[in-house]
């Protein structure tokens, strides 16, 4: 596997969720994504970025552009140095939700996507990697 490009994009305002989703959504474009495997991978960062704000306190999207056996990808990585998840069976639970985000959850998110890691530990902040592949 071979990152193509890689930077890191602030996410602390609601703003920067939008910008978020904007910019996935030009990386997903450019590696040739099908517009409804964009469409998903948007839909994930939405969910994602909003997490790391609404629960985290701020953070960041890393983002690589990969390259594996003639396909194209990308790989997002969501950080904050936020509380932690005190529950993650619970946060990985179909239909639960805090009634914040966009109803989706971790759960959803990660439907959405080819690739999904989490760890959280309370006190210790959250990391959310996905990746989705053409």
């Amino acid at each position: 596997m071979t990152v193509q490009s890689s930077g890191t994009q602030e996410i602390r305002i609601e703003q920067d969720v939008v910008l978020a989703r904007q910019f996935v959504r030009k990386l997903a474009q450019d590696s040739g994504m099908r517009l409804i495997d964009q469409t998903k991978l948007v839909t994930a960062v939405s969910e994602l970025a909003r997490n790391t704000i609404v629960y985290g306190g701020g953070g960041a999207m890393d983002w690589e552009v990969l390259e594996d056996a003639g396909r194209n990808g990308l790989r997002l990585t969501f950080r904050d140095e936020g509380p932690g998840i005190p529950d993650i069976k619970m946060a990985m639970t179909d239909g639960w939700s805090s009634g914040k985000g966009l109803g989706l959850g971790l759960t959803g998110a990660k439907r959405l996507v080819d690739d999904f890691e989490l760890d959280t530990a309370p006190g210790k902040g959250t990391r959310v990697m996905i990746g989705k592949w053409t």
